[in-house]
């Protein structure tokens, strides 16, 4: 590759071989084509390394490099420090960019120099690719600093262009918050510049079992309060931590069926969607009603246009 990338895209991987493909494809169809995209197979176990090379032989944007594992924030500072670019967009390897996803921040940022971190709108979906609901964080940096000191991510991490003067500024992933990284570097992000998110939809965010979250979420919760004290101590205020429940379903019967319930809820404008959640919330907690009710009302009622769900 001749001369510098405008955009590095950095995509840590680990076993994720059912949608690297379709993290990667979608990367590479971006309509605004100067970018590299920065791989590290963290010491994958499947076939995602296999996936790569494939990519990586056909692609000379793709910069691959394999080693052991050493765990998702050492691998973030990694491809920060191999970076080359002057924006910074992070990318995960089960998620999906939407096609114009870096012209629309790049050019967002060029016009908003005080502007570090841009996020956008995005879409949940499932492991199937299936919508659940499309999400519209704040715009404005007063709003979105105000949730993440409450500890609310005001824009998922994969969907963040950050100028990569400013997150080497800001001191890059801290190991010690693993699970809360991305909020802290967010609330650091915002003490050297303005934050801000994109109105359109940027990004297919997937939700499943075997995501990082899915698996951690109680210890992410707990991380996400140390990550706001510390932020407190910082800026000399007093702080109140507000994201006590769990944006993601827990290893117990009650989590699970409470979010099946949710999901067909938000999923509600698709018929097949919402029933299959809520064949999967009946099965979940036979005796529930809340189950039954979802159940019979997406058999039963006509369908409205998918709804818009919550803050996260």
């Amino acid at each position: 590759m001749q001369g510098k990338p405008l955009v590095s895209v950095t995509m840590p991987v680990w076993n994720a071989e059912r949608y690297v493909g379709e993290a990667i494809e979608s990367v590479l169809a971006q309509t605004l084509e100067d970018f590299e995209l920065l791989v590290v197979d963290d010491g994958s176990t499947d076939r995602s390394l296999e996936r790569l090379r494939g990519y990586a032989s056909k692609d000379p944007r793709i910069r691959l490099t394999s080693r052991e594992n050493r765990g998702l924030v050492a691998t973030l500072n990694e491809l920060v420090a191999a970076s080359r670019g002057v924006f910074v967009a992070r990318m995960d390897s089960d998620d999906v960019c939407l096609p114009e996803r870096f012209a629309l921040q790049v050019a967002f940022l060029e016009r908003r120099p005080d502007v570090v971190c841009v996020g956008g709108a995005f879409e949940l979906i499932d492991r199937q690719g299936r919508l659940l609901t499309r999400l519209r964080p704040p715009a404005a940096d007063a709003e979105m600093q105000r949730l993440a000191l409450a500890g609310h991510n005001s824009a998922p991490h994969p969907s963040l262009m950050i100028r990569r003067e400013a997150l080497v500024a800001a001191g890059g992933y801290d190991p010690e918050l693993f699970l809360a990284e991305d909020l802290d570097l967010v609330l650091r992000l915002g003490e050297v510049g303005r934050l801000a998110n994109l109105e359109e939809v940027v990004l297919r965010y997937r939700v499943h079992p075997g995501s990082v979250s899915g698996r951690h979420a109680g210890l992410q919760r707990e991380r996400a309060r140390q990550a706001c004290e510390r932020a407190w101590r910082r800026r000399g205020i007093e702080g109140r931590f507000e994201a006590e429940g769990a944006w993601r379903p827990g290893s117990d019967r009650i989590s699970r069926h409470a979010f099946l319930c949710r999901y067909g809820w938000w999923a509600f404008g698709q018929r097949r969607t919402a029933l299959v959640y809520a064949i999967r919330a009946v099965a979940a907690r036979p005796l529930s009603p809340a189950g039954w009710r979802l159940l019979a009302c997406a058999l039963l009622k006509p369908m409205p246009r998918a709804r818009s769900g919550g803050r996260a």
